[in-house]
């Protein structure tokens, strides 16, 4: 086979990848990560390759190659928002406890509810979690290797998706927090926004098989007729 048939074979091949790329993306209902991609075509296909390729193509169209995470997604042109406005259904707007709950989960993860209380420095209602672990921006990663084992929360691949981030260190930084109004000029001196940590915490388990993250009840002893009086007294108001 000649070299110049043997490229000609190759831009084939490519081509046809490519092809494949565009209509599985189009028909897929969520984001694609590579090995899912790959999967769908020819062996030794060079993947990276070919998303940049799709990339370039439909760079300034009016839809445009996305990564979020670790996953590929065609997602409409940023700058065409306006045009599709009246097709877009309306969703309920997040409550201000629910929007400052998702920003600590975004920025503290892993963190517990007792931990986001203590950062909000108000109890949060089970209503609020349960409002972004519907929605899916929030997920139960794992639970924390202290008493009690409490669940830990954190961001998912919607939440990426949805705010057209390709990882989580593309959330805004201090100086971008700073420009949007959102943090105070007067901010004490040395004042970092935290990182969060998208691997397992050192303190940090992953649930277990069968685990469906429920927070663990506290353990009802029966203690002797004595004992359980003077517990009675102890915790009885003055």
């Amino acid at each position: 086979m000649s070299e110049d048939k043997r490229q000609k074979d190759l831009r084939s091949v490519e081509a046809e990848d490519i092809r494949t790329v565009e209509a599985i993306l189009f028909a897929a209902e969520e984001p694609l990560d590579v090995p899912n991609i790959a999967d769908k075509l020819n062996a030794g296909a060079d993947v990276p390759a070919i998303m940049a390729a799709i990339a370039e193509k439909y760079d300034g169209a009016g839809f445009n190659l996305q990564k979020t995470g670790n996953k590929w997604v065609f997602r409409t042109a940023p700058d065409l928002a306006h045009a599709l406005q009246k097709h877009v259904v309306q969703q309920r707007r997040l409550s201000r406890a629910a929007l400052e709950t998702l920003a600590i989960i975004a920025y503290h993860q892993p963190v517990t509810r007792a931990e986001i209380e203590d950062i909000r420095g108000v109890s949060i209602s089970k209503g609020t979690l349960d409002v972004l672990l519907e929605s899916e921006w929030v997920k139960i990663r794992g639970r924390r290797r202290v008493p009690g084992r409490p669940v830990t929360y954190g961001t998912s691949d919607h939440f990426l998706l949805h705010f057209g981030l390709e990882s989580l260190t593309d959330l805004p930084g201090l100086e971008e927090l700073k420009a949007a109004g959102l943090l105070d000029d007067r901010l004490p001196q040395g004042f970092e926004v935290p990182a969060p940590d998208p691997d397992n915490d050192p303190d940090e388990d992953p649930l277990a098989e069968g685990d469906d993250g429920s927070e663990l009840e506290p353990l009802e002893m029966d203690l002797p007729d004595g004992v359980a009086e003077n517990a009675a007294e102890d915790g009885a108001a003055p």
